[in-house]
């Protein structure tokens, strides 16, 4: 790894007299480290800068650009920067063209979104800016024009602003491949990347570089700014279980009105509406108070951002529409709403507030139940000791490098060992294999062996030369009206068989289901019979609990950092004296009981209640995992005799009721499931047509958009569910269908970290027969059989439920024989 150090001779001439006037005006000095990308962009060098929000991170990225461009004017494009917002793009503009104008210097600045007008993006083609700022799909769409390699002919510079947010997605692997593009247009071109929090620098570093090498990537670091001052919410009664935080209501008001403008951030859309209404009832003063989420009309969102730009409001609500570094320096406070995820995650939110670096950023967190209150405290260590965590990027996806073929295609033709000599130049597809590359080309070409007889499926034709070009005008003209990687997550409508449309649910969770399968909705107990189209078919039934669970508390599993340092916390005494009373009792009461899970093995309870058995397994993989561990354990406990009714699964814990009490525990949790009994499951659930549907749209097997319409979304389910029969029955071997395999094992199921869950547990499981349900797994038992309830009645449910559940897990009054000292 390079690094390079911000310190800089402060006798190099880095400036012209016009900047250095502007910074004096301004009554400031440049950062180490935006003289240091100045320095760097001299030598022609790409870098990395990792600089604490509020450090000036955006303008260093600029700033040589727009000293080139001082000292030597150009006509055309000089640098394009790239958001993974369309907002983020819109702010800086706004914030570029501010030093501009007081500079009076001469560079055209522009921003090019979906949002931008049909005759703007025309004129830009003819006439463009010196410096663009768009996004991944707008960029896409740019490359695949004839014009690209005139129009990015004399690049100078290409800027990705959070870059940790873009990599390792299927939009950054989009931006990766243009990169690899834009290199081979103009060679000469840096490449700078922007970002706040990076766990993984190597990673980085290699999806950021030409060619994918690391070493080419200088690293710059930002100088520390004021120390975060992060609290956890106290002095309120904790919930037992749930993850919407409405105790904390009233308590996250007062905050609102004592400070001068708050973000509060929520970790899903349900929740975001559900706390804003509740502090609305609350707002008594008649505090100017904003919602912000992604599935607000971009009207609305442009309203309430604006607001905030201009001072207007007091307080927003928000989901990680904001985590980004959309500029608000009056920001005073950020309430975090329920358990972070992860430590990166609550960097970036916490760093929203004190926008300087001289400010020290203010947090607190209300956690929504005693197990968040873990993780809040680990993850505010972890903010301390600057312990970022997540994911190093994956391989490219397959599905986006067919899109991206065919958008080159339509700019100019190729041949295959000159394209994938330039696809490898993409640090996302450094090490893609050749047979892969092979096989995603043909099925561009022609759909592939079990599609090749379908005209319609025919977009590459192949010349006497060898050549690749576009198959004819209306094949790009198709593509360009669909480039992109998002495929918004589909709802799917629940109908009685013989009755009515009984409403909507997340697709996702439709996914998991098997018909049999029972779940509740709209406070009844339904049966899940299978898919009729894109309707899921469900039978009214009778019962106590449903056998799955629906969820609409966050979907974000806690990262593998956060569920390693819970463990510890909960495994080491010494540790309780920091919690809140309430919670250091309820993990002595547990030792008491029963035992504490430790660091590294698996934790299984059993014990007998109202009839039947339950199992409980803290696990602390993340919700994901836990979800295919439920399904997999119930496979099993069917095979094994023991009469499995359900499963219910939180980050933490997993719990599973049954007919018979489980033996051979370590059977059950035995780490070969992850074999043919994951390939069943997986084979049989609706999961792999949904996640196939994602990846034909994104490769292009099937438009959402053609001129003159648009197709519902139950047009497309129906077409992605009749071509996976084809391919699976005719060529089970479609590159389709192995980008499918791939999403769905790294997507929804976890399956690499259950994996890894169980391998370390092998050896290790202590189980502990009780005669009732233990302290530390009433939690999980209160999610049973939780439909999604909204408003303040939420609290009042799980309170009623978890006094009757807490009583009977402390056996009454037992105080008397507990030591609480």
């Amino acid at each position: 790894m390079s690094a390079t150090e911000t310190s800089v001779n402060p006798q190099q001439d880095l400036f012209p007299a016009v900047f250095d006037g502007w910074f004096a005006r301004r009554g400031w000095q440049p950062h180490p480290h935006q003289t240091a990308m100045v320095a760097a962009a001299r030598n022609g060098a790409h870098t990395l800068l990792i600089a604490p929000t509020g450090g000036g991170k955006t303008l260093s990225g600029f700033l040589a650009s727009m000293i080139d461009l001082a000292q030597h004017p150009v006509q055309g494009l000089h640098t394009v920067y790239i958001s993974p917002l369309k907002a983020l793009a819109v702010d800086i503009h706004r914030n570029l063209e501010q030093p501009i104008a007081e500079m009076g210097l001469s560079i055209r600045c522009e921003t090019r979104t979906g949002d931008t007008p049909q005759g703007k993006r025309v004129r830009q083609k003819l006439d463009p800016p010196n410096i663009l700022l768009t996004t991944p799909e707008s960029l896409a769409l740019m490359i695949s024009y004839e014009e690209a390699w005139d129009l990015f002919a004399g690049l100078k510079c290409v800027i990705v602003d959070e870059v940790h947010a873009l990599a390792g997605t299927k939009r950054g692997d989009q931006l990766s491949l243009c990169m690899a593009r834009l290199s081979k247009i103009a060679p000469a071109a840096r490449r700078v990347g922007l970002s706040a929090t990076v766990a993984h620098e190597d990673a980085l570093q290699s999806w950021l570089a030409p060619g994918g090498d690391a070493a080419r990537i200088s690293i710059i670091r930002g100088g520390g700014g004021a120390r975060a001052q992060v609290s956890v919410l106290d002095g309120l009664e904790l919930p037992w279980s749930g993850h919407y935080a409405l105790h904390a209501a009233e308590r996250v008001y007062r905050e609102i009105r004592n400070a001068g403008v708050t973000i509060v951030f929520v970790n899903t859309r349900g929740q975001a509406e559900t706390l804003f209404q509740a502090i609305w009832r609350l707002n008594e003063d008649n505090l100017p108070i904003a919602l912000h989420h992604g599935s607000l009309a971009v009207e609305q969102r442009r309203k309430v951002e604006a607001a905030m730009a201009d001072g207007r409001l007091r307080g927003v609500v928000a989901t990680s529409s904001l985590d980004l570094g959309i500029d608000w320096a009056a920001v005073d406070l950020v309430i975090q709403m329920g358990a972070p995820k992860g430590v990166s995650r609550l960097l970036q939110r916490i760093g929203r507030a004190g926008h300087r670096l001289d400010t020290p950023s203010r947090a607190i967190l209300a956690p929504g139940n005693r197990f968040e209150v873990l993780e809040c405290m680990a993850a505010i260590e972890g903010v301390d000791r600057m312990r970022l965590d997540g994911d190093p990027p994956p391989p490219g996806g397959l599905d986006v490098l067919a899109q991206h073929i065919l958008g080159l295609a339509c700019s100019a033709p190729f041949t295959a060992d000159g394209l994938y000599a330039e696809i490898v130049s993409a640090g996302a597809y450094a090490d893609l294999d050749r047979q892969d590359f092979d096989d995603v080309l043909r099925y561009v070409e022609d759909g592939g062996y079990a599609l090749r007889a379908y005209d319609r499926y025919k977009r590459l034709f192949r010349k006497g030369s060898g050549e690749y070009e576009v198959a004819g005008p209306r094949v790009a003209r198709r593509h360009r009206m669909n480039i992109g990687t998002i495929v918004q997550e589909p709802m799917v409508k629940l109908k009685l068989r013989r009755g009515p449309v009984l409403g909507e649910m997340e697709e996702y969770f439709i996914n998991a289901l098997e018909p049999g399968d029972t779940f509740m909705f709209a406070g009844r107990l339904l049966r899940f019979d299978g898919y009729k189209e894109t309707t899921a078919m469900v039978v009214e039934t009778s019962g106590d609990a449903p056998k799955i669970p629906a969820y609409m508390g966050g979907r974000m599993p806690f990262t593998t950092y956060l569920s390693d340092r819970v463990r510890e916390m909960l495994s080491d005494p010494a540790e309780w004296r920091a919690f809140p009373e309430q919670v250091a009792e309820w993990l002595r009461l547990q030792q008491w009981r029963s035992v504490l899970p430790s660091p590294d093995g698996l934790l299984v309870e059993s014990f007998p209640r109202r009839g039947k058995e339950y199992l409980v397994a803290y696990c602390f993989a993340g919700r994901n995992a836990h979800q295919t561990l439920g399904m997999l354990l119930t496979r099993r406990m069917e095979r094994m005799g023991y009469g499995p009714l359900g499963f219910v699964a939180s980050d933490y814990v997993i719990a599973v009721w049954s007919l018979r009490p489980v033996t051979d525990i370590a059977g059950l949790f035995d780490e070969d499931m992850m074999g043919d009994d994951l390939e069943a499951w997986m084979d049989e659930s609706s999961l792999m047509r949904r996640t196939f549907r994602n990846a034909a749209i994104i490769a292009g097997l099937i438009e959402r958009r053609m001129p003159g319409q648009e197709k519902t979304g139950r047009q497309v389910t129906f077409s992605a569910d009749l071509i996976y029969n084809v391919l699976r029955e005719h060529q089970p071997d479609h590159i389709l269908l192995r980008a499918t395999q791939r999403d769905a094992a790294a997507g929804m199921t976890d399956v690499a970290r259950l994996a890894d869950m169980l391998h370390k547990a092998q050896g290790k499981i202590s189980h502990r027969r009780l005669d009732r349900v233990s302290p530390l797994a009433v939690p999980i038992l209160l999610e049973i059989g939780k439909e999604s309830v909204y408003g303040s009645g939420v609290d009042d449910l799980l309170a009623e439920t978890a006094d009757a559940l807490v009583e009977e897990a402390m056996g009454g009054d037992i105080h008397g024989e507990l030591p609480l000292s």
